[in-house]
């Protein structure tokens, strides 16, 4: 559709990230602290048809901090490809300058220096001021909201009313579609039950009744924005029955289902769509294959693997656009229609500056008045700590050291796993850890801490698993996530080789002896996927911790290191 240099040219005067246009206009401006919103949130309308797209939520309602990866490892083709840049070198991709705001909000770098500059992103109420702003200057009837999934879940209010919260809140922000993810893990009653009285559609093109074999939700629907036809098919996780419990969804199954996404195109375009819009929770590896391989469609809205670009990636004439996560970002996206289809566009990933954006005062309230019956939970204090905590990166997170250090000791284990979740927001060094901010990192409907004996070779065969999930060269078996953490023990991996053969080294770290594959170990971890897996839930052992351990210091970790 375009080049790199005549997106570069053409996004020059709409994209508020991107360093060699405005980025660097609004880069000075918040380094002097005069950013507006409206400068924020302007931009030189495009065509006829706006799509807004948020993603990956995770139950967050308030402000927060939320680092991104350091390290983002591309297998294979992707290697040294967006989403797979980070750091200084993301910076120099995209040509922004360090220290700025677009450094702070898409890379790691010197990130607790930035935070306490810049403060905190995200807040739903602040979301709704910028839906709603867009929704003026463009009309109401020439938009699309379109929410990726992964909304309903990541948070200790969303854990005991069952994804009320967001619900009510997405409920007011009018979207006119969904797909999904970690919302079936509140089980098939309670996610039909809410798919039945959503007042916007749930769109599920790869989800199957099993004993019918038929399509289990609405596929796709086509709408009339903009004065054109626009199509948009739904595609959950395609893994969710694998990486999340089975046994909660017994009824469904899932794939990625790349023949059905093209028939879908297909009948859409035969009915007369001029725009074919692709609202995904596939991950962005799964989604760039996947636009190689099936035509006709204009737009991927990617999801599930959290990343944040500042402009569309290319592949088969399609964009496909990554909003980040945790409400740190709105994308826009304009599309000028012309005969029938997408002659030109503009792309803008609006990043969400809690101090810059004015909250929407409807919104707000709605917030406060979900939240209110557990603020006093959630202000609790439990201790503090001295590292920044976070969660992403491929191997390991200061968040799930803590969290694999608590089971070590409360659980008397010698070796801890702690899943690689993608979700969880950042703490500052120095900051209070609040009730609210270790369930962030913990609140599901499977949070049993396990303690049983595996064999080595049983370990091995685990992370070989997970790093066959992540690393497979084939991108349609990936199933997004980082790396399973592990406590108590090292080992060494090597990205590039076939399963079986990445892991090698493992030692516990106690004894510094090798990891004997015939020797019995006692493990503890949380999250498993097994049905009444028996144990604590996990943010009570922490919570057992942290009481015994106020102030958190954790060493530097260099357990897992990286070979080829």
């Amino acid at each position: 559709m375009f080049s790199r240099r005549e997106f570069l040219m053409a996004a020059t005067a709409t994209s508020a990230l991107l360093g060699s246009g405005m980025a660097g206009s609004w880069s000075r401006l918040m380094a002097q602290q005069s950013l507006t919103e409206d400068q924020l949130l302007a931009i030189e309308p495009t065509g006829q048809l706006t799509l807004i797209h948020i993603t990956d939520i995770h139950a967050q309602l308030k402000p927060l901090y939320f680092r991104e990866p350091s390290i983002n490892l591309g297998i294979g083709d992707v290697n040294g490809k967006p989403p797979h840049v980070t750091g200084a070198d993301f910076l120099k991709l995209y040509n922004i300058q360090p220290g700025t705001p677009d450094a702070y909000a898409l890379t790691s770098e010197d990130f607790v220096s930035l935070a306490r500059t810049y403060g905190k992103m995200g807040g739903m109420d602040r979301v709704a001021t910028v839906i709603k702003r867009i929704r003026a200057e463009r009309g109401a009837d020439n938009c699309l909201l379109l929410d990726g999934g992964d909304t309903w879940q990541g948070s200790y209010t969303s854990n005991v009313t069952r994804g009320e919260d967001m619900i009510t809140v997405m409920n007011a922000l009018e979207p006119d579609a969904m797909t999904g993810h970690w919302e079936f893990t509140y089980g098939t009653d309670r996610v039909q039950e809410v798919i039945d009285n959503l007042p916007f559609s749930f769109l599920g093109s790869n989800i199957y009744d099993n004993e019918w074999d038929e399509p289990a939700f609405e596929a796709w629907k086509m709408f009339e924005r903009g004065g054109a036809k626009v199509a948009v098919i739904g595609q959950a996780f395609p893994y969710t029955p694998i990486a999340n419990p089975r046994w909660m969804i017994p009824g469904w199954s899932f794939g990625i289902r790349e023949e059905d996404i093209a028939k879908h195109v297909a009948e859409a375009r035969d009915e007369g769509a001029e725009v074919v819009v692709l609202l995904s929770h596939n991950g962005f590896d799964v989604d760039r294959k996947l636009a190689s391989r099936v035509d006709g469609i204009d737009v991927v809205l990617t999801g599930h693997t959290h990343d944040a670009l500042p402009e569309p990636v290319i592949v088969n004439d399609t964009l496909v656009i990554a909003s980040g996560s945790n409400g740190k970002f709105v994308s826009r996206v304009d599309l000028d229609i012309r005969d029938g289809k997408v002659a030109g566009y503009a792309y803008r990933l609006i990043p969400i500056f809690s101090d810059v954006i004015s909250p929407d005062a409807d919104m707000a309230s709605l917030i406060d008045e979900v939240r209110a019956p557990y603020e006093a939970d959630l202000a609790r204090v439990l201790g503090k700590t001295e590292n920044l905590l976070y969660r992403r990166g491929n191997f390991n997170g200061t968040f799930d050291d803590l969290i694999c250090q608590a089971l070590l000791e409360e659980r008397d284990a010698q070796i801890a796993l702690s899943p690689g979740f993608r979700w969880g927001t950042s703490l500052l060094p120095g900051q209070d850890i609040t009730f609210e901010d270790l369930h962030n990192a913990c609140a599901m409907t499977y949070p049993a801490a396990y303690r049983s004996t595996m064999t080595g070779q049983m370990l091995k065969d685990i992370l070989e698993d997970v790093g066959d999930n992540l690393f497979n060269k084939d991108p349609y078996y990936q199933q997004g996530g980082d790396m399973v953490r592990v406590g108590g023990m090292g080992y060494t991996i090597d990205p590039d080789k076939d399963i079986g053969e990445r892991i090698s080294g493992m030692t516990l770290l106690a004894t510094g002896e090798a990891i004997d594959p015939a020797k019995d170990y006692v493990v503890t971890g949380w999250a498993s996927v097994n049905e009444a897996t028996e144990g604590p839930p996990i943010d009570e052992v922490v919570e057992s911790y942290l009481l015994k351990n106020p102030v958190v210091k954790l060493p530097d970790n260099q357990s897992v290191k990286l070979a080829g």
